[in-house]
């Protein structure tokens, strides 16, 4: 396609510069298969296009917007959708989807977020925001759901934005209308909270330049608007600034999927585009969801969705792989598009099966980033120097190869970085974890459990009970009580605010730990041995790290290139709070200090991967790293995992258990002696005297 620049990377070896390519939807939209198309829609003509594979479908759509047109994607899955709206836009054409319910009608978990996105779409539509140009994905579901009345949508949504003149009590009545909850600090969605002119909303509506539904600042200058903020939960400070935000009624969820209610078909202008992807598809989703909701629950049936369609808009096309379409199709068109072929699980190997595929075919790799790019071409400069492959970073769902030989050129295959080294992106999202509360500590403790009362010791937790406070104390006012019952079957009554003296009893001993008395002095004894025991054991802490901080550590280096480009490949979206941690990772490793730290948190929440940047980091700069885990199978399983991470890389990963044979056992401990195990994970056998780094 062109020939490549070099440049240089950390070790000093060339390496290929990223050489400019066409975006799949830059390559199909002048095919003669779009003009067509367009052509056939122009005329109103019922079209069929046969042969789609990948995303391909995306991207036709995407070429007929672009020739002018509102195009109403229609999918199967909810997935599709997704996918299709994030391929186009990273390629720069407008996109957006009509949120479906992910719940059956009459379901009390019907997400508000949904809830928010599907009625911001709903008002898009109504005051025409939505123009031609653009793509709207639509999973089928998202049209079998009826929409609320237009004429309710200003009482369930509500814009507030930067600079307008707008009456504090106003908004504060609307969010108490509104389902809001009014306390003292925010901690969830739902939550708003007013100090003087600043008002807190814990809002799930997404505002017109805000990414995702959260906590917002609105800070008032008498009645204008003058500020909006971002909050960060964990300092309540204020973060980025925006310029509106679109705020939901709590209640708004009540509202959707009405009987009698409107098809969002029915909001779409009537020239729009209609393109059903992969019709039979369709019909067998729309089916199987219909059959699982009651009748009259606001949901149509496919019959009455497809009669709408029929009805509203004459430029519909049905864009299928295998099947025939529907016998309203006039006209038929071969998309010229074939199935990319797997990849082999080495990078290696599929590295070289890429070049075999270049000598054919135009390819383009399509990156998601930078760092996924820039390991590529390192790859194809160690591997073939000469190899005519092109880059491109936009998001690819599923690859194909489109033949253009009877266009007269060569067939470009779209290849995506995902699928050339199996590493899929999977969507993942993870709630902020609210604020914890003295009542958390209670809510796993159930009647008969022990517990432990911070001035009295153990007892058994018999229940809770309402009593009037007048019989403690003079207030006469009711309260709950937690009642707990100590040796002698002497009862104590704990009242809620003090509920942060008790916790549930978690020590080693067998069977039912002996009761506490009341009174006695047996319990101050035990916490008096306890408190110097642990004074003991800070001063051993305070000796050993003493010692360890008069010792001299490894100061490593700021992120290479290597390292930055590792951490981009991650297949998954970080967390504040990982982000945050392996921030303070790097900080250690770069101190002439040894490191001490403890990284805590639950599972699935990213710790392994914390522990593979840092290894890298680590044997990077030429340094052996141990791994060590408490079980034989976590210690397979990380084998796995760091060797999935490490896949593009020449490191060496290895494993150490008892599932290895003596023989194996002695050999890789000879390989790592010398030198050649860069990562070694294993149980407590890596802390045997005859494992040597």
């Amino acid at each position: 396609m062109a020939s490549s620049e070099h440049a240089t990377k950390p070790d000093g070896a060339a390496s290929a510069a990223s050489v400019s390519a066409p975006t799949p939807l830059e390559t199909i939209g002048p095919s003669r298969a779009a003009r067509t198309l367009i052509e056939a829609l122009a005329n109103h003509e019922r079209v069929g296009v046969f042969g789609s594979c990948g995303s391909s479908t995306a991207m036709l759509a995407g070429a007929v917007a672009k020739s002018g047109r509102l195009v109403v994607l229609i999918t199967a899955h909810l997935d599709d959708a997704d996918e299709a709206v994030d391929e186009l836009t990273s390629m720069g054409r407008p996109a957006s989807r009509l949120a479906a319910l992910q719940s059956l009608p009459g379901e009390s978990d019907v997400s508000i977020e949904l809830v928010a996105q599907r009625l911001g779409q709903v008002r898009r539509l109504v005051t025409g925001d939505v123009r031609a140009g653009e793509v709207v994905a639509c999973p089928i579901q998202a049209l079998m759901q009826t929409i609320v009345p237009v004429d309710r949508l200003d009482a369930l949504l509500r814009i507030c934005a930067r600079g307008e003149t707008l009456d504090p009590g106003d908004l504060v009545r609307w969010l108490d209308g509104a389902g809001y909850r009014r306390c003292d600090a925010i901690e969830e969605a739902g939550d708003f909270a007013v100090r003087g002119g600043i008002i807190d909303i814990f809002a799930p509506g997404l505002g017109s330049d805000v990414a995702s539904a959260g906590p917002v600042r609105l800070d008032f200058f008498g009645d204008e608007l003058d500020a909006i903020f971002e909050i960060d939960l964990d300092t309540m400070g204020s973060d980025r600034a925006i310029n509106a935000v679109e705020l939901v009624s709590m209640s708004a969820a009540d509202a959707q999927q009405t009987p009698g209610g409107l098809c969002a078909l029915e909001l779409f202008p009537t020239d729009s585009v209609i393109m059903l992807h992969e019709l039979i598809e369709i019909s067998e989703q729309a089916r199987g969801y219909h059959e699982r909701v009651i009748a009259d629950q606001g949901v149509l049936g496919l019959p009455a969705v497809l009669k709408i369609l029929g009805e509203r808009f004459t430029a519909v096309a049905e864009i299928n792989q295998f099947s025939q379409g529907s016998p309203a199709i006039i006209r038929s068109i071969d998309l010229p598009v074939r199935t990319l072929p797997g990849f082999a699980p080495d990078a290696a190997t599929a590295i070289d099966e890429l070049v075999e595929m270049a000598q054919a075919n135009e390819v383009v790799v399509c990156c998601q980033n930078k760092g996924e790019e820039s390991r590529l071409l390192e790859l194809l400069v160690e591997r073939a120097p000469e190899a005519n492959i092109a880059t491109s970073v936009i998001y690819l769902h599923r690859g194909f190869i489109f033949d253009a030989e009877g266009e007269g050129g060569r067939a470009t295959a779209f290849v995506p970085h995902h699928e050339l080294f199996h590493r899929y992106h999977v969507r993942r999202k993870i709630g902020r974890i609210g604020a914890g509360r003295a009542m958390d500590t209670f809510l796993s403790i159930e009647v008969g459990d022990f517990v432990v009362h911070a001035d009295h010791g153990v007892g058994k937790f018999v229940g809770l009970r309402t009593m009037e406070r007048g019989k403690i104390a003079s207030t006469g006012a009711a309260e709950e009580f937690l009642t707990i019952e100590f040796a002698r079957r002497s009862r104590l009554h704990v009242p809620m605010t003090q509920i942060d003296k008790v916790q549930r009893y978690v020590g080693g001993f067998s069977g039912s730990p002996p009761l506490s008395t009341i009174g006695g002095k047996k319990w101050g004894a035990q916490k008096q041995r306890v408190t110097e025991a642990v004074r003991d054991l800070a001063a051993e802490m305070l000796r050993v790290q003493a010692a360890r901080a008069a010792l001299p550590g490894v100061r490593y280096p700021e992120d290479t290139p290597w390292q930055k480009e590792f951490e981009a490949e991650f297949p998954y979206q970080e967390t504040e709070d990982q982000l945050a941690a392996m921030s303070e990772i790097k900080k250690d490793m770069r101190s002439a200090q040894p490191m001490d730290r403890l990284v805590c948190g639950d599972v699935g929440y990213g710790k392994t991967e914390l522990a593979i940047r840092a290894a890298f980091k680590a044997v990077e700069f030429g340094k052996q790293v141990a791994v060590l885990v408490p079980t034989t199978v976590l210690a397979e399983q990380h084998e796995r995992t760091f060797r999935s991470r490490f896949a593009d890389y020449p490191f060496t990963i290895e494993s150490l258990s008892r599932l290895k044979t003596g023989a194996d056992q002695r050999a890789l401990l000879r390989r790592v002696r010398q030198g050649r195990v860069d990562v070694l994970i294993g149980t407590h056998r890596i802390l045997s005297k005859d494992v040597a780094f």
